[in-house]
């Protein structure tokens, strides 16, 4: 019997899923979720990762033999019985500008209307861009896209911003105007990751798609999260990288309103420490708590969750 991957009915979701069945030689398994039947905000779902209870039900079940996810929407808490088997290598972590007429954010006309779902999105464009209207929207790639330069005047948008990664598995890389660098505008932690969940016992049945640099920088990424109890309604961006041995790992926490922000930066070498993306990931939380973080910044909300899948 061949390996069953569940995995949401989301055109992004079955394409990131049938490149791990494709390597595994495995069948896929649509299974819906609240996230995906709801038309509420995200931060309104409740932020428990709305997308993948469903799909840990039926692996819990034994409906599935695996799931995937994408790493970023997975609160940080580890699922009992269940275990995160692999983690593949990382597609690119940017966010994209998705404009009208090949603008920039630069060049994007004054009053702007821009559109995302993202608290955290929402404060880097407020920051950078005070007099754009920000407009909260849902659904999937497509559906937003549609809505750039639409002829629909209550629907229509100059731009929205998108994960890079997402675009690039359904095969929307023609759609970005302007690539967003990580050092300027850090992303979701584990943004351009996938997460593929087993039953604790069951990981070396797709452990061979683990690849570990991208596991240690998404884990340092997530790490930060955790440690600040921070919810989907916390606006904070992440990056990290392992490079000749050395983990690099800078978290950015904003102001809702995109008015102030406070970041850190940290880096140890992996063969120094037994758990270096959770040491790593400790060093850069401290340093934001002590600057005042948690006072810039909704962070005690209700576990993390899904900051705009799509």
């Amino acid at each position: 019997m061949s390996l069953r991957i569940g995995t949401r009915g989301s055109a992004l979701a079955l394409a990131q899923a049938q490149t791990v069945a494709d390597r595994l030689g495995a069948e896929l398994v649509t299974i819906a979720s609240e996230g995906d039947r709801s038309t509420a905000s995200l931060a309104s779902l409740g932020g428990s990762g709305v997308f993948a209870t469903a799909l840990r039900e039926a692996l819990r079940a034994g409906e599935v033999d695996a799931v995937v996810h994408s790493f970023k929407d997975l609160p940080t808490a580890p699922a009992e019985g269940l275990a995160i088997a692999a983690v593949p290598r990382r597609a690119d972590a940017r966010d994209a500008l998705c404009a009208r007429d090949g603008l920039t954010l630069d060049t994007l006309p004054q009053g702007a209307r821009v559109g995302t779902g993202s608290p955290r999105r929402r404060a880097q464009l407020a920051a950078r861009r005070p007099d754009l209207e920000l407009v909260d929207i849902r659904g999937n790639v497509d559906t937003r896209l549609g809505r750039v330069g639409s002829d629909e005047p209550e629907r229509a948008l100059d731009a929205v911003v998108l994960a890079l990664a997402g675009l690039d598995r359904l095969g929307r890389l023609d759609a970005a105007t302007e690539l967003l660098p990580l050092a300027e505008w850090p992303t979701a932690p584990a943004q351009g990751a996938l997460a593929i969940e087993t039953r604790l016992g069951d990981e070396q049945r797709v452990a061979e798609l683990d690849h570990r640099p991208t596991r240690l920088a998404a884990e340092a990424e997530r790490g930060v999260l955790a440690r600040l109890e921070a919810g989907c309604a916390a606006p904070i961006g992440a990056s990290s990288f392992l490079e000749d041995g050395l983990l690099y790992l800078s978290a950015r926490v904003y102001a809702p309103d995109g008015g102030a922000q406070l970041t850190a930066s940290h880096a140890l070498y992996v063969d120094d420490s037994p758990r270096p993306a959770a040491e790593l990931a400790e060093r850069v939380a401290e340093e934001l708590l002590a600057e005042g973080a948690a006072e810039l910044a909704p962070l005690q909300a209700d576990g993390p969750g899904p900051e705009g899948t799509e």
